[in-house]
């Protein structure tokens, strides 16, 4: 994974404002749009990334990221129940996958995923979340459980909160809304680039 901050947005014009301040993982997840839509905006995403040396990484539409040429797909447990994986890890597709209790996880390892998201770890206010939050002891078991496989924490994270999540286990820690319903998302992003390079060095 090129980075430990994982930015998820919903438009590709959040793309077009944080990748170029060095973002370099990044989630494109877009919910109630055309299919001709959605592969407008992946094409304009993934030029993007390019330019910038950014991953780009599509949520759930695997059928469209495989036409547009994308090489990275996340999935959520609702999505492994429709998706071809034959067909997605024929074409080369790297995978991530979501994961919130035991049955989930022993169901995905068997995949191979090229990550495993843990969450939410905190409460979070993207949505409501029929599990609770996982806390800081389940980054830890997880993370002995899933061995190399890069681990992704996601939900309720905030600058504040990184150190004792990476402590906990973590490899990667994954925003939306600490950036997205921030009053200056581009400064918040600083920090949080600042944060998580400083853990790694």
């Amino acid at each position: 994974m090129p980075d430990r901050f994982y930015l998820i947005v919903d438009d590709v014009s959040w793309i077009e404002r944080m990748v170029p301040l060095g973002v370099r993982l990044v989630q494109l997840r877009i919910k109630g749009r055309s299919a001709s839509e959605i592969g407008r905006q992946l094409r304009q995403a993934r030029a993007i990334c390019s330019v910038h040396g950014a991953q780009l990484i599509v949520n759930d539409y695997w059928r469209i990221a495989i036409e547009e040429g994308c090489d990275f797909v996340h999935l959520g447990q609702e999505d492994l129940d429709t998706a071809d994986l034959s067909a997605i890890r024929g074409v080369g597709l790297k995978l991530g996958v979501s994961t919130h209790d035991h049955n989930e996880l022993e169901r995905v390892l068997p995949l191979k995923p090229d990550y495993v998201a843990l969450g939410p770890i905190y409460a979070t206010r993207l949505k409501v979340m029929r599990f609770p939050p996982q806390g800081l002891a389940r980054i830890g078991e997880w993370k002995r459980l899933i061995g190399d496989i890069p681990l992704v924490a996601i939900g309720g994270l905030t600058v504040e909160r990184t150190n004792g999540v990476f402590q906990a286990g973590t490899d990667i820690v994954s925003v939306v809304t600490d950036v997205t319903l921030n009053a200056d998302p581009e400064k918040r992003v600083l920090e949080w680039l600042a944060v998580t390079r400083e853990v790694v060095s």
